[in-house]
C-alpha cells in the first residue's frame, strides 16, 4: 500500500510539472504576442511620423496660416466673411482695371459724397427738429504708429539680411532660388500690371490653401516625388557644372 501511495504521489508531481510547463509556454506566447503588437504599434507610429509634408511642416494648415480669424477666412471656415472679402477685392479690381477708374478720383468722389450728405444732414436737422449728428473724434495714437513702424523695421532688416547673405556668395542654392524667384516675378510683371498681379495673388491666397487642405495627401505625395527628382537633377548639375567652378577660378587666378 505504501508503494502504491508513493507511485501515486510521483504521478501527481509529474502531472503538476507538465501543467506548469504548459502554462509557462502559454504565458510566453502571450508576452511574445503582446511584444509583437507593441512593435507593430511603434513601427506604425514611426511610419506616421515619417510621412512627407510639404515644406517640412509639422502642424496643420490652419496653424501654419496663423490660426484664428485670418486662417478661418483663408480656409473658408467662415464662408460669409470670405465671400465678402473676395467680393470687395473683385469690385476694386473691376473699378480700377476694367472700368479704368483712378484711385485719386475715386477717393475724392467718395469724400465729396460723404461730406455733402453729412453737411446737409447737419443743417437740415434744425428744420426737422432733430438733434445734430455727433461725429466721433478720430485720433491715431502714437503707440499704434510706433508699433507699425517697429514691425516694418524688423521686416525690412530681415529682407536686407537675406539679400546680404545671398550676395555674399556663401550659399549657392539660396542664390539660385532667389534669382529664379525674381526672374519669375519679372516675367509675371511683364505679362500684367501690378493691380492684376496683386488681385491674382489675393485670389490664390483664398483658394490654394483650402484646396491643399482638401487634397493634402495627394499633393504631398506628388511634392515628395518632385523634390526627389529636383534633388537628383541638382546632384547631376553639381557634378557636371558646380564642382568645376572653383577649379576654373583657381586657374584664372594663377594666370
Amino acid at each position: 500500500m505504501a508503494d502504491h501511495a508513493g507511485e501515486h504521489e510521483k504521478h501527481e508531481s509529474v502531472a503538476e510539472s507538465v501543467m506548469d510547463k504548459i502554462t509557462e509556454k502559454f504565458h510566453g506566447s502571450d508576452s511574445s504576442s503582446s511584444d509583437s503588437d507593441n512593435d507593430i504599434k511603434s513601427s506604425a507610429t514611426a511610419v506616421k511620423t515619417k510621412i512627407y509634408r510639404l515644406f517640412g511642416r509639422e502642424t496643420p494648415v490652419h496653424k501654419v496660416l496663423g490660426g484664428g480669424k485670418p486662417a478661418d477666412i483663408f480656409l473658408w471656415r467662415d464662408k460669409k466673411t470670405t465671400g465678402c472679402v473676395l467680393g470687395v477685392a473683385t469690385a476694386i479690381w473691376v473699378l480700377f482695371e476694367l472700368l479704368e477708374y483712378h484711385l485719386l478720383s475715386l477717393v475724392c468722389h467718395f469724400l465729396i459724397l460723404g461730406l455733402a450728405i453729412l453737411f446737409l444732414w447737419s443743417n437740415a436737422s434744425t428744420f426737422i427738429s432733430k438733434s445734430r449728428p455727433k461725429f466721433p473724434e478720430v485720433i491715431i495714437s502714437e503707440n499704434v504708429v510706433v508699433s507699425v513702424a517697429s514691425a516694418l523695421t524688423v521686416e525690412f532688416n530681415r529682407a536686407f539680411a537675406i539679400l546680404r547673405a545671398v550676395a555674399s556668395g556663401k550659399d549657392l542654392k539660396k542664390f539660385l532660388a532667389v534669382i529664379a524667384g525674381l526672374w519669375v516675378l519679372s516675367v509675371l510683371g511683364s505679362c500684367s500690371n501690378f493691380l492684376t498681379l496683386f488681385y491674382t495673388c489675393f485670389v490664390l491666397l483664398h483658394t490654394v490653401p483650402v484646396l491643399y487642405e482638401k487634397y493634402e495627401d495627394q499633393v504631398d505625395a506628388f511634392a515628395e516625388k518632385a523634390e526627389h527628382e529636383i534633388k537628383k537633377q541638382y546632384a547631376v548639375f553639381d557634378v557636371k557644372v558646380l564642382s568645376k567652378l572653383p577649379k576654373a577660378i583657381l586657374k584664372y587666378k594663377k594666370f
